[in-house]
């Protein structure tokens, strides 16, 4: 990661204020790693525009890794979209106990709102939920992934002290 001082100096960061420049946004650490990908994940599930900005903004006023929270909103993009929201609207559809919808796809804006009206209740409760769950996996997992990285450098330094010894004695 770059060094505060210079994202500050950048041309395109100083139009954002010192807020952004804080270096707790900037650090890699276990806490704040964790935390934005929370945060990312969580926003990634949630159909919503502006997902980034609304990940960005959190992030800021948690004082987690910026970059990574923005970042982890694009586990959605135009390639996994679909299959997320309709993974997402079924588990709202299963917890509703509702039909799901499903007829022919018409790509046009009355279409869209036409469909919206029946299906938004579902999406919305079942993004939050899935959401909520990749949220706390991505907790877990970057936590669980952390402390295996520490526990094998320890085992390598302790592994290079001994070798160390052994040469002097």
């Amino acid at each position: 990661m770059p060094d505060h001082v210079t994202m500050r100096e950048h041309k395109h960061m100083r139009r954002f204020g010192e807020k952004i420049m804080a270096p707790e946004l900037w650090h890699l650490n276990r806490r704040s790693v964790s935390a934005a990908v929370a945060i990312g994940v969580f926003f990634a599930f949630i159909p919503m525009p502006g997902q980034m900005l609304v990940a960005g903004l959190l992030a800021i006023w948690l004082r987690v890794n910026l970059p990574i929270a923005v970042m982890c909103v694009w586990i959605t993009n135009p390639l996994t979209m679909a299959p997320i929201y309709f993974f997402t609207y079924k588990v709202g559809a299963i917890l509703l106990d509702v039909p799901l919808r499903t007829h022919e796809f018409a790509f046009s804006l009355e279409w869209l709102w036409q469909e919206i009206g029946f299906v938004w209740q579902p999406l919305l409760l079942g993004s939050v939920i899935c959401g909520a769950l990749a949220a706390l996996a991505g907790v877990i997992i970057v936590r669980l992934i952390w402390r295996l990285v520490v526990i094998n450098s320890w085992l390598k330094r302790y592994q290079r002290q001994n070798s160390v010894k052994r040469k002097d004695k």
